[in-house]
């Protein structure tokens, strides 16, 4: 269980920075606002976004397929 802990404490921030670069690339829409503004938009919609729906949903999925394992 420990080692499990280990890897979900390593996955978290990596998936919070891969949503944030993948909403960099794709806001066409605040390419006109200066960088530290386009980071503070797409941080506001990416952070929830990954916290409270992305986030729940894999450790749902991991859950299960554990429990499956067992």
């Amino acid at each position: 269980m420990a080692n499990n802990q280990q890897q979900n404490k390593h996955l978290t921030p990596f998936l919070v920075w891969l949503i944030t670069l993948l909403l960099f690339e794709l806001g066409g829409h605040t390419e006109q606002l200066p960088l530290p503004a386009q980071a503070l938009i797409l941080a506001v919609i990416a952070v929830p976004l990954v916290y409270y729906i992305v986030l729940p949903f894999y450790f749902h999925v991991i859950n299960r397929i554990q429990k499956q394992i067992k």
